[in-house]
């Protein structure tokens, strides 16, 4: 949708169909009644060494509210879809609460120069490093949607299920 700035110069409005303004769907949420009890960041093999260098896990624009939820010391976890591994423990820094362009320069976007690809961001340290998690073993754990797709929202009980199931794989 075109709208007019200064009522001559045209500028473009995000449509409802621009995904990068959405939020997310309420099968991607923790019911209301639910409390955060933690969150699954998303890498690939291109992403992962990024993620774990810069300390700081980021996903697309439409996770940022519920990103921004995240506080200090809430246990992340990061799953690669390239390998299906779930990866932990980590958790959001002492400093660190969920927000928007932490460093805009992180997974920079080659289109927009100084923007982040994914600009819901959090800082994280390792909490317990242990063995990655195979896709066969923490799948059962996790709330899914939409056939294969999991939430990323975890509950309490969901957290302390990975935590345990973490802790059985041992150290890597």
């Amino acid at each position: 949708m075109t709208g007019v700035f200064n009522g001559n110069t045209p500028f473009q409005l995000p449509s409802s169909n621009d995904k990068r303004f959405k939020s997310l769907p309420p099968t991607e949420m923790l019911p209301r009644h639910e409390t955060l009890g933690g969150y699954i960041f998303v890498c690939n093999n291109d992403t992962m060494q990024e993620d774990l260098k810069r300390q700081l896990f980021g996903l697309p624009q439409r996770y940022r509210d519920s990103v921004r939820a995240i506080q200090p010391g809430l246990p992340l976890f990061l799953y690669n879809y390239t390998t299906h591994q779930l990866h932990g423990i980590f958790e959001a820094c002492a400093s660190s609460f969920g927000g928007s362009n932490i460093d805009p320069t992180a997974w920079e976007d080659k289109k927009c120069r100084g923007e982040s690809r994914f600009p819901a961001q959090v800082r994280i340290r390792i909490r317990k490093q242990c063995k990655p998690l195979e896709e066969d073993s923490f799948r059962p754990v996790l709330h899914h949607y939409d056939g294969p797709k999991f939430r990323l929202q975890l509950s309490v009980p969901e957290v302390l299920e990975l935590l345990d199931l973490f802790t059985e794989n041992g150290p890597p």
